[in-house]
């Protein structure tokens, strides 16, 4: 038997960045709050591995930051998505629909055996 939770780990592994990106596109998010978010929908498994992704989306230039005092403690980072990653998400989005399509189309062909 092949083993799910390797299958779920890499689809995972595969999309994080690009659910993140969606996520921001939203609007500017605190991420803490983004974590959740993410978890929440099952794409996160660890709110650890979420800082080095959002460090290299900053990089890209995908996303910038902006501090803001709390009420609860110190300054919070927020994220916010730039034009160059709506650009990208876009194209992830046109990509995904057609490689979603593909497999679709292979799963529910049936062979004659």
């Amino acid at each position: 038997m092949y083993p799910a939770d390797r299958v779920q780990t890499n689809l995972r592994k595969g999309v994080l960045e690009w659910c993140a990106l969606a996520v921001i596109r939203s609007g500017d998010v605190y991420g803490r709050d983004l974590a959740h978010t993410l978890a929440g929908l099952g794409l996160l498994a660890s709110e650890g591995s979420l800082y080095p992704l959002l460090s290299r989306l900053r990089e890209s230039g995908w996303v910038e930051t902006r501090w803001a005092e709390s009420d609860a403690g110190p300054p919070r980072r927020y994220y916010r998505i730039t034009p160059e990653g709506r650009d990208a998400v876009a194209g992830f989005e046109d990509s995904w629909r057609a490689l979603s399509t593909s497999v679709e189309s292979a799963l529910g062909r049936t062979t004659d055996g």
